[in-house]
């Protein structure tokens, strides 16, 4: 498994397969599959036979969230060491997006230069606070001149492109943005440190809340094939509940998870009709091995969500959309497709990163597991490992993801509740239960 994975050992740490005692068949990211790479601290190989490219792409592949794969062959058509990882200029570029919420905003189907100039400043203030002593609050205030500038310019242009319908709502938001800049402004002139990130995160949510209300409508046509299935039109907001045994600091954990329908409506859509069946309420935490925290395998010989109304597994197709597309695609991954560069318009790069389980060798075979990854990206920008493009990320936990982590395999999800966007599920299946 290592081999395969793994193909120079210029790195004193390299992965190593972990195998489940469960001889239940394989089924990717399951908590209860075979293989399974670990990042082991111990090894003492330093065999190093190939150039600086290839060493990058073992870093990339060690460092990065490789870590979570099950056993993900190489296909034939693409070699480890050939076009299915970018160039190295790629691995080595900036850093990746790693906030749920920027990740979400970007990811909103809209083009506007204005609000976006809006956008980064304010979000820049995030790295301004990771700096010591009072220079931090200097770069704070330069980052807020710059978005306020960039509001009070282009005010009118943010405003035209909202949806006719939403107009009276983005404009409310408009004024709360820029009371809350001078709030700010006032935060950071008293030296208040502290008060600076939360007002940041206030002002970040008008922002986001102004993109989406750019949103008219749903931007594209679901395939034939999938129009009858559950599917989310937009985004929903649910909570997670999860009872925590036998942990002192933690007891109950209550994590907020949006889901994009907009660039995985089917895949959402099967998620939160789950959610409103209570498919998932009173399960146990099946994986949780510090690089992945999984759910979602019903009792029984089945290995996903068993629809009455067939008495089959219900199955989903493996749907990634890539950025600058119109539509996901359905049924293939991108090494599969040959878009070996492209970039995932939901990657893999915040720590609570949510997606859909699936067996190994069969793209559309999902059903209700999923698995949120415990990994941020650091040498891994997007689609420079080998998670992005193979399985469907459908959201993000945005609040309170840093708990996923003391999560144990046997703790209990109490429940999952809608807090939002329940009108977005068109062809729900969970009245037919009753």
């Amino acid at each position: 498994m290592a081999s395969s994975l793994l193909s120079c050992h210029c790195l004193t740490s390299l992965l190593a397969p972990k195998r489940s005692p469960s001889p239940r068949r394989r089924l990717g990211f399951r908590c209860s599959s075979s293989w399974f790479p670990r990042f082991d601290s111990g090894s003492a190989e330093k065999e190093s036979f190939l150039g600086l490219k290839q060493c990058a792409v073992s870093i990339a592949l060690a460092v990065g969230l490789v870590v979570g794969v099950p056993q993900l062959d190489w296909s034939a058509h693409a070699s480890p060491l050939g076009p299915v990882l970018p160039d190295l200029s790629v691995l080595i570029s900036g850093p990746p997006i790693k906030d749920p919420g920027a990740l979400l905003r970007y990811a909103l189907p809209i083009d506007n230069k204005a609000i976006r100039e809006v956008q980064k400043p304010l979000e820049d203030v995030t790295d301004a606070l990771k700096i010591s002593g009072v220079k931090a609050l200097d770069l704070v205030e330069r980052n807020l001149r710059q978005a306020s500038r960039a509001l009070s310019q282009g005010k009118t242009m943010i405003l035209s492109s909202v949806a006719e319908s939403k107009k009276g709502h983005g404009q409310e938001l408009l004024d709360k943005l820029a009371v809350g800049m001078e709030e700010l402004q006032r935060i950071v002139e008293e030296r208040n440190r502290d008060a600076v990130a939360p007002k940041q995160k206030e002002l970040l949510q008008y922002v986001g809340g102004i993109e989406e209300d750019m949103v008219d409508g749903f931007p594209y046509e679901v395939p034939d094939e999938y129009k009858s299935m559950p599917l989310l039109k937009g985004r929903a907001t649910v909570e997670m509940k999860v009872k925590v045994k036998d942990n002192p600091n933690v007891q109950d954990c209550v994590f907020r998870i949006v889901l994009d329908g907009y660039n995985a409506p089917v895949t959402a859509g099967n998620f939160l009709d789950l959610v409103e069946r209570h498919f998932y309420d009173g399960m146990e935490i099946q994986r949780a091995d510090g690089f992945v925290v999984q759910t979602g395998d019903p009792e029984g010989p089945a290995e996903g969500f068993i629809d009455p109304s067939t008495e089959k597994v219900r199955t989903i197709p493996l749907e990634i959309m890539v950025d600058g597309d119109k539509a996901p695609v359905y049924g293939e991954t991108l090494e599969e497709l040959g878009r070996y560069k492209a970039q995932t318009r939901l990657p893999f790069n915040a720590f609570g990163t949510m997606a859909m389980a699936r067996e190994e060798f069969e793209d559309n075979s999902a059903s209700s597991q999923v698995f949120w990854l415990l990994k941020e990206s650091e040498l891994t920008p997007s689609n420079a490992n080998i998670l992005d493009g193979r399985y469907a990320v459908f959201g993000y936990v945005t609040e309170n993801e840093d708990y996923l982590a003391d999560l144990k395999v046997g703790d209990v999800i109490e429940s999952v509740q809608v807090v939002s966007g329940l009108d977005n599920l068109v062809n729900p299946t969970y009245k037919i239960a009753g």
